[in-house]
């Protein structure tokens, strides 16, 4: 049974930092790409970032580029978002997603609980 479960979310003041991380299980971890989505209040799911299986591609959206870091540890089977210079438009649950095979924006499999993140101005 495949399992990604969050955690690292918390409240922080604008231009704050905060590190999401999910931990995997139940799956090959080095076969599947690994996403970070969003979801705002009253707004739908929305992608943030994604990792190819060994790291030689990384996709972000626009929003968060050149704030955010998405990596992974194939040998924890983890995957990380280091989350800087904080924003209120940053304010949504953080979603961790499993996808099979090249990393894209779309088409994840599996997804965890999902870990609340609230950035106060």
């Amino acid at each position: 049974q495949v399992q990604l479960v969050e955690s690292g979310g918390g409240s922080v003041q604008a231009g704050g930092s905060l590190r999401l991380s999910c931990a995997a299980s139940g799956l090959t971890f080095t076969s599947f790409s690994m996403g970070w989505f969003r979801q705002p209040p009253g707004k739908d799911r929305e992608f943030v970032a994604a990792i190819d299986r060994s790291d030689d591609k990384i996709l972000y959206d626009d929003s968060v580029k050149g704030r955010f870091t998405i990596s992974r540890d194939n040998y924890k089977d983890t995957v990380a978002l280091q989350m800087n210079s904080l924003s209120p438009e940053d304010t949504a649950a953080y979603f961790c997603a499993a996808r099979v095979g090249k990393v894209e924006i779309f088409g994840y499999n599996y997804w965890g609980q999902g870990t609340q993140v609230t950035v106060s101005s």
